[in-house]
């Protein structure tokens, strides 16, 4: 503060981080030394939830102050919401377990938004989400799988480039698929969704990405058409938000309420329109597609509590108090999941339904 002042720059506001509460008489001297009010020495103390921090600062005033600040008219603060959901991530009533089996397990911060998602969907159920992170290249059997996963609530595989950890996301969406286990495929988990169910399945053998085998005799995932051929990293990409259309009777339209959607994209490789009938024929059903019918968007399979895959990054649109309608029908299978599972080991044949509902945000 002191060099600030000897160049004439003068802070309006001064917000002290530290591990406790400052005093008001340490305020006090702060402003004296730092010539400002002491309403304006902020004390930003650590908390025990990133999502206790705005209320810390509302105490604190901090809010009122930017509005004088600024000259703004403001209603009374309200933050009954926020609140609300502080004292479900304090006081859950439940707990949820999601496996993520991905490729970047090692660097959580990779799927930062991924997690602020799921945390997001079980909240909305008054659940804590637990994120057990299972790297994808351990799966290395279907007997791996069992045993890293047999725990699990709900499994995400989301997205990644590069065929390393493949063949883990595989095993791990076909236990899923074949133990009933309620799973989320993003992007390249969608494109894995798909490879596994051409396989065991459609009996496709040897069904595979371009991506991860140029040579498959089943290129069930490929290229962008009018992409091929064009190999550099940039301007190869389906970017940015596209729209979709999404059928009726599926756990999509029951999810977002909603016929047509957007949502934001970033990935190279598409669903091979070519294998449509010999999928669908086996049962795969494709519940969402853009508006032209070109790009498939969202994959189910049939005869599942709850096994959807999409194309697009639905993470990216959740927020705190508006769950993405995705994470909240997903954490919402994987809570009735959960209640199953402990009522069929009790003993107990009650049934717990959990019915997803679209967020007003979305």
């Amino acid at each position: 503060m002191k060099e600030l002042l000897s160049i004439g720059i003068q802070p309006d506001l001064l917000l002290c981080r530290s591990d406790r509460f400052l005093p008001q008489d340490l305020k006090k001297k702060i402003a004296l030394f730092c010539n400002m009010p002491e309403s304006r020495v902020i004390s930003m103390q650590d908390m025990d939830t990133i999502y206790a921090v705005p209320p810390a600062l509302a105490d604190e005033g901090l809010d009122n102050e930017i509005l004088q600040l600024l000259h703004l008219v403001a209603k009374e603060r309200d933050m009954k919401a926020w609140l609300e959901l502080l004292d479900r991530i304090r006081n859950p009533q439940g707990e949820v377990r999601i496996a993520v089996v991905g490729k970047y397990v090692q660097l959580e911060d990779a799927y930062k938004s991924l997690r602020e998602a799921l945390i997001h969907g079980g909240l909305a159920h008054k659940d804590r989400t637990v994120i057990e992170w299972v790297e994808a290249e351990e799966i290395d059997s279907r007997e791996t799988a069992v045993s890293r996963l047999q725990y699990a609530d709900g499994i995400l595989v989301p997205g990644g480039f590069g065929k390393r950890g493949i063949q883990g996301m595989i095993y791990a969406i076909e236990y899923a698929r074949t133990h009933k286990i309620p799973f989320f495929g993003i992007c390249l988990g969608m494109q894995c969704a798909t490879i596994e169910y051409a396989r065991d399945v459609s009996g496709l053998a040897g069904a595979d990405s371009t991506e991860f085998d140029p040579q498959t005799p089943h290129r069930v995932i490929y290229k962008l058409r009018e992409l091929l051929g064009v190999d550099e990293m940039g301007g190869t990409m389906r970017l940015g938000a596209w729209p979709c259309k999404i059928e009726k009777h599926s756990a999509a339209f029951r999810a977002y309420g909603l016929a047509e959607i957007s949502e934001r994209h970033r990935h190279r490789y598409e669903f091979n329109c070519e294998y449509e009938k010999t999928l669908t024929d086996a049962g795969f059903r494709i519940t969402g597609r853009s508006p032209d019918g070109k790009y498939v968007e969202i994959i189910e399979a049939p005869d599942h509590p709850w096994f959807l895959a999409c194309q697009f990054h639905p993470e990216f649109k959740s927020k705190p108090l508006a769950p993405h309608p995705l994470f909240y029908a997903f954490l919402g299978a994987a809570h009735a999941h959960r209640h199953r599972a402990s009522g069929v080991a009790s003993g107990n044949t009650a049934t717990v339904s959990m019915s997803a509902k679209p967020s007003p945000a979305n």
